[in-house]
Order: structure tokens, then C-alpha cells, then sequence
């Protein structure tokens, strides 16, 4: 049976990864940055993916569902083991992957990715992330987040339309919207260097 459409199709939302430390506790200068940003995502129309589990994961979901534009669907949670459980609270489409940290692998592969503090296991989305041409953002001073904003990774010529192409840096998360705003259309797979990824 075939729906009709009118020839048209919905217009798919941008995704963004929220990356960053799992165990980052309640009330702390990260957590309250990754539950804003969470909020003005939604609010902006874009669609929340991470890791599923606690810390800046939890807080950017709980965000985004405080958010007056949240609709059910909004939060994607690519958790690393089997058990749909152990996803937090504000998680809407649970998706179990098996792969422990192999996971992080899925989640780089937003449209865009922010980094919120972290440790190693947000360095290995931040370098996936890079290695696949995704916009990557740093939202404050802490972590990995803090140490690479601003920096290139590696010499590799991402795109060769974008001569500034970095991680950006944003010092809150308003900043970060507008970031998004002005270069996520910039990071698109036909403006990308065609020689694909480098290791």
C-alpha cells in the first residue's frame, strides 16, 4: 500500500552529538552547560544523539526535554552494551548497540558534534568525528573539550573551501547555536576533499 505524499518528503532535522563525560556529577559547570545547550538545540530544531548513558549524555537529554519545542523522538541514545536499561531517563529512541566503545564510532557520525569537557572515550569521538569531516564544536574550558578548542587535529585538509576548518570554539552554549547556525551548511559531503578520510 503506497501513502500519498504530494511528491513531497518531511524535511529531515539536523543532528547533533553531545559528547562528554559520563560521570560528571549533578550541578557541575559542565552539567549545567550540556542541560542549556540540550534546551536550545531543540529549541533550534535540531535533533539530539548521544551515547545514552549518564553525565553530559543525561544532561543534554534531559535539556532537550525541557525544551518548548521537544517532540517525542528528539533524543537518540547509541548505548555501548545490550540492555535498553541502562540508557538514562530522558532517552526517547534507545538504540543497544553491543559495541562497548566501538559505539563511539556511531555517534561521530552526526551532522555536528559538540564536546563538553571529557575523557578518553569523548577524544575518540572528537578524532572520529574529525576524520569523517564533521563540524565539531568545544563548549567550554574543561577536558579534552578545553585542550583541543580551537585547534586543528591534524594537518589534513578537510575541506578545502573552509581554509579556517577547526574545532571551533564556544564559550557557551548560545554560542554554539550560533556556530551551528552559520556552519553546519558549510560541512556538507559535496563541499568535502574528495580523497576521503586519512588515517
Amino acid at each position: 500500500m503506497k501513502i500519498a505524499t504530494n511528491g513531497t518528503q518531511p524535511s529531515r532535522r539536523s543532528t547533533v552529538a553531545v559528547i562528554g563525560d559520563a560521570s560528571c556529577k549533578p550541578n557541575a559547570k559542565t552539567e549545567l552547560r550540556a542541560r542549556t545547550l540540550g534546551t536550545l538545540l531543540v529549541d533550534s530544531g535540531y535533533r539530539i544523539i548521544t551515547g545514552g548513558m549518564g553525565g553530559i549524555m543525561e544532561a543534554a537529554c534531559r535539556g532537550a526535554k525541557e525544551s518548548r519545542r521537544y517532540r517525542e523522538g528528539d533524543t537518540v541514545g547509541l548505548l555501548p552494551g545490550h540492555t535498553p536499561g541502562a540508557a538514562n531517563p530522558f532517552v526517547d529512541i534507545i538504540i543497544p548497540t553491543g559495541l562497548d566503545y566501538g559505539r563511539n564510532y556511531l555517534v561521530a557520525h552526526s551532522d555536528a558534534v559538540v564536546a563538553v569537557g571529557g575523557g578518553a572515550g569523548t577524544l575518540s569521538e572528537i578524532c572520529y568525528a574529525w576524520m569523517y569531516k564533521r563540524l565539531i564544536i568545544a563548549l567550554g574550558e574543561e577536558g579534552w573539550a578545553g585542550k583541543l578548542a580551537d585547534e586543528k587535529l591534524d594537518q589534513r585538509i578537510r575541506y578545502e573551501s573552509i581554509p579556517d576548518d577547526r574545532i571551533y570554539a564556544a564559550g557557551n552554549p548560545q554560542k554554539v547555536i550560533e556556530l551551528l547556525r552559520r556552519l553546519l551548511p558549510l560541512y556538507t559531503p559535496r563541499n568535502a576533499n574528495r580523497e576521503g578520510p586519512v588515517s
